[in-house]
């Protein structure tokens, strides 16, 4: 059988389970009744102190979050790609050696843009 066609099925098949478990849950799951506890902002299991003088989170913070995710996915990257060099040639070293490279480009601009300098103010 053709590997494309048992893929599809397989994925169909997926599919399929996924759509029959969301309907379950529709027509058998609870149906929870929303409560004025329920609907009270909720932090840390401590009531509100101050509900009136809630503000939005600055978006230079957004830039530090984005960075660190891109950080963080690089070192994922970093440990497959150590795990998959098995036979370590000269095209997996080429191919580090441009990951690494522009790795440091971003860490350069992060640096040189001042990025995380501007969350200390």
């Amino acid at each position: 059988m053709n590997p494309y066609v048992v893929f599809l099925l397989y994925m169909a098949a997926i599919l399929g389970v996924v759509a029959l478990m969301l309907l379950l849950n529709k027509v058998l799951g609870p149906k929870p009744v929303d409560t004025e506890t329920k609907l009270e902002p909720f932090e840390c299991g401590a009531t509100p102190v101050d509900t009136h003088n809630v503000k939005a989170v600055p978006i230079k913070y957004y830039a530090v979050a984005i960075i660190f995710i891109l950080f963080d996915l690089e070192t994922v990257f970093l440990f497959i790609w150590a795990l998959g060099a098995q036979p370590l040639t000269g095209f997996m070293l080429f191919t580090l050696g441009v990951f690494v490279f522009l790795l440091v480009l971003i860490l350069l601009y992060v640096y040189k843009a001042r990025l995380l300098e501007a969350v200390r103010e």
